[in-house]
């Protein structure tokens, strides 16, 4: 019988927790069919821009497009890969520099499935879903940040 998926919530309020992280890693120890995950952790840098340098990002969604379009990608992936566990979880509201905005979790038999699922999924999240940051400088500017 196959495994009915529904939407979920991927966004977090302000920065992803690294014991958020860690919880998801432990829940996973039980699941011995698992043989490797592969993990990816998006932290917001300290960049340096013309108007002044960057000491954090203040992320917004249309989210309603966002979580159906992150369902689409979830779906996608899961068909393309022998997945047994997805998450991906995105910040919303302001997070500070040093500290993590995205966290995407791929869990499979074989490590290779895993490892390029989750390149796959940051890629797509990145160009996908309706998700801005706006760069807020150390100069009370600001400038909105473009995907790379």
């Amino acid at each position: 019988m196959d495994k009915v998926r529904k939407p979920k919530n991927i966004f977090v309020k302000g920065p992803i927790s690294p014991e958020k992280i860690a919880q998801s890693i432990a829940n996973h120890s039980a699941k011995t069919d698992i043989g490797g995950h592969s993990i990816f952790l998006g932290q917001v840098r300290a960049d340096q821009k013309e108007a002044g340098q960057v000491m954090g990002i203040d992320y917004t969604a249309y989210e309603e497009m966002a979580l159906e379009k992150a369902f689409e990608i979830r779906e996608a992936i899961f068909a393309k890969y022998p997945l047994t566990c997805m998450h991906m979880y995105h910040s919303l509201g302001e997070v500070k520099t040093g500290e993590l905005c995205l966290f995407v979790f791929t869990s499979s038999k074989h490590r290779k499935a895993a490892m390029e699922a989750c390149e796959e999924l940051v890629e797509r999240i990145k160009a996908e879903l309706p998700i801005w940051g706006k760069e807020i400088l150390d100069s009370d500017q600001h400038v909105w940040k473009v995907n790379t």
